[in-house]
């Protein structure tokens, strides 16, 4: 609060009245007039004569008036600074995406973006945790599914797709289930990425909705294993369709119960409130959109 009255009281001094300074501040004048009485009750000096046609400084006003110019320079350079920095594409940014997106293209996609601006460094963290952010000091994060905290900004990217699959030597050897509730007759690989629904698998057909409880030998929370396990036909998994397009497409894998559409989930760029978001943050937010779009028959 000092610095403040620090501050009008140097406007007052050099615009010549408290309606000026009033006027540039958007304050009105008994408010210019309250900070200028509480700096000098805190400093327990007089340090201007008022009267109805001037203002003139004290002793104390005129030794202090150097020192409170400084001090509303500092501060207009530290807010032009601060500002500055907000519009160039420069300094660290800190990341957290998930594995998946991380080994499939995500990391490549941040490495571009940093190429084409040489004065930014980026350091990422590929995790499928929900980290806590501002603990962490993570400046943006790509999160997939509900974001629960309402402290934090989501931007959506788009969204997720998952396929249910399993190889053909699985189906050689124990058949082709031909509508979701047949899955609890198979052996059914849990994804237990973020626990959303790694044993229990959720399927629409037009408005009807339904859930499956399924079990099976082996759960993980790594995608890559997952897909491992499925080509090796040990099971039927539920998985994002980023991980397993091209063994579909070569027919690797095979989808399952193509009437029956499984989950989808939104994939969103998140990062804590703040009232003027720095530019290489949006920047980089809409790069990696564009990048997620460039692919989107991946997902």
């Amino acid at each position: 609060m000092l610095a403040n009255d620090l501050i009008l009281f140097s406007q007052v001094v050099k615009l010549g009245s408290f309606s000026k300074v009033a006027e540039t501040n958007n304050l009105t004048n008994s408010v210019v007039s309250k900070h200028i009485a509480r700096l000098e009750k805190e400093l327990g000096v007089q340090l201007l004569y008022r009267t109805t046609r001037r203002l003139t400084l004290t002793e104390a006003g005129r030794a202090l008036v150097q020192q409170a110019e400084m001090i509303s320079q500092i501060t207009a350079e530290a807010v032009d600074t601060a500002s500055g920095f907000s519009e160039k594409v420069c300094g660290h940014i800190r990341m957290s995406i998930p594995t998946i997106s991380g080994e499939l293209f995500l990391t490549e996609c941040i490495a571009e973006f940093g190429q084409r601006y040489p004065d930014l460094s980026i350091e990422v963290s590929l995790e499928n945790e929900f980290v806590d952010l501002i603990k962490e000091g993570i400046d943006l994060a790509i999160r997939t599914g509900v974001l629960d905290d309402s402290s934090l900004i989501a931007k959506s990217l788009m969204t997720s797709h998952w396929v249910v699959c399993c190889s053909p030597k699985y189906i050689e050897k124990h058949g082709i289930p031909q509508v979701p509730a047949d899955l609890v007759q198979h052996n059914c690989l849990a994804y237990t990425y973020q626990n959303q629904g790694a044993h229990e698998w959720r399927f629409s057909q037009g408005e009807h909705q339904q859930q499956v409880k399924i079990s099976g030998s082996f759960a993980t929370n790594n995608s890559q294993a997952l897909r491992t396990l499925a080509l090796a036909g040990y099971g039927i998994a539920y998985i994002p369709k980023c991980s397993v397009y091209q063994d579909l497409n070569k027919g690797l894998l095979i989808e399952l119960l193509p009437d029956y559409k499984p989950r989808e989930l939104g994939v969103y760029a998140i990062y804590p409130y703040t009232k003027h978001l720095p530019l290489k943050i949006k920047l980089l937010i809409d790069h990696i959109k564009q990048g997620y779009e460039n692919l989107s028959h991946y997902f």
